[in-house]
């Protein structure tokens, strides 16, 4: 068997890999251009790819190809139609990074809320040296107990957040970005109801027809002035100019973000050139790089391939 690792940069450079060895011949690419990937998957059984995209034409250039793992839940780099017509197995990994999403979210939301970027500045600056008290209170910060948190997006991830945000005292509240009904221990809103009536607004959902621009500049101008923004789900459910113009306007107090319409950002993009960026807190898509999750996710896609070599059909997609 022939396997292609095709952006093993994506899964970190502390990851063991050598767990594929026993599967054949493994060759293992950091980075895979769209240029490249045709000569990279023509001899290949098995390509492993988190981002590469892998579409009709690499398909057609790869009469041996017999299994696509995407390194990732979603799995929008695949033509999965195609693949199927092909007789093409592609497998994903779901639920790998609950935890660690999880916990980047109240990383954002604490950094933000108690201002440690400026009070870790004022201190390492020398002006807490110069200080005639003890303490300083310049940027004053509120607990999140009795605050309301709604949660867009109340999935796997979604709920996770609002069972730890509960014991913190908060009160949650979710919109559902699906429509669909189900029996939840939180009350379900309108994106309205939410908007105007919560603190603390963190986005766990997907990017679809319905959360493309969910977030705008009037959705925003219906926030509480002292709100505070989180996005951990993808990148186009907020418009990114609104927030930014919101952010300098001071519709609300702060935003986080760890996913963009566009990653890398691009150096033009708006949200680089607000006048307060200590306001604004944006992390390279990394909520889902815990040393632990990226390696149960490398654990997963061995077990996947094991599985379709046995005949079975564990985290199937086509």
């Amino acid at each position: 068997m022939k396997i292609g690792i095709l952006d093993a940069l994506t899964l970190g450079k502390d990851m063991d890999l050598s767990g594929f060895n026993k599967f054949g011949e493994v060759e293992i690419y950091p980075t895979t251009k769209p240029e490249e990937r045709i000569e990279r998957v023509k001899d290949k059984d098995i390509v492993v790819t988190n981002k590469v995209v892998i579409d009709k034409e690499v398909m057609d250039n790869a009469p041996n190809l017999k299994l696509i793992c995407v390194a990732a839940t979603g799995t929008n780099n695949v033509d999965l139609e195609y693949a199927k017509q092909k007789g093409i197995a592609v497998t994903n990994v779901a639920g790998y990074s609950t935890d660690s999403v999880v916990q980047h979210t109240f990383a954002m939301l604490f950094y933000l809320l108690e201002h440690l970027r400026y009070y870790d500045d004022y201190v390492k600056s020398g002006e807490y040296a110069k200080s005639p008290i003890f303490t300083n209170l310049d940027k004053p910060f509120w607990e999140i107990k009795n605050k309301r948190w709604g949660i867009i997006g109340l999935g796997t991830i979604g709920r996770k957040v609002a069972e730890v945000a509960s014991t913190f005292g908060s009160e949650i509240v979710y919109y559902s970005t699906s429509g669909v009904e189900r029996e939840e221990k939180y009350p379900r809103v309108s994106l309205e109801e939410l908007l105007t009536t919560s603190e603390i607004i963190s986005i766990h959902a997907p990017l679809n027809e319905k959360t493309k621009n969910l977030i705008t500049y009037k959705e925003l101008s219906m926030m509480q002035p002292n709100a505070i923004l989180l996005n951990l789900g993808r990148g186009g459910i907020v418009n990114e100019a609104d927030l930014a113009k919101a952010l300098d306007d001071d519709l609300i107090l702060a935003a986080g973000l760890d996913v963009l319409e566009k990653e890398p950002i691009e150096p033009d993009n708006p949200l680089l050139k607000i006048k307060e960026p200590e306001r604004l807190l944006i992390t390279p898509h990394i909520a889902w790089t815990s040393c632990e999750a990226r390696l149960k996710l490398v654990k997963e896609i061995i077990k996947n391939i094991e599985a379709f070599l046995e005949g079975k059909e564990r985290n199937r997609v086509v």
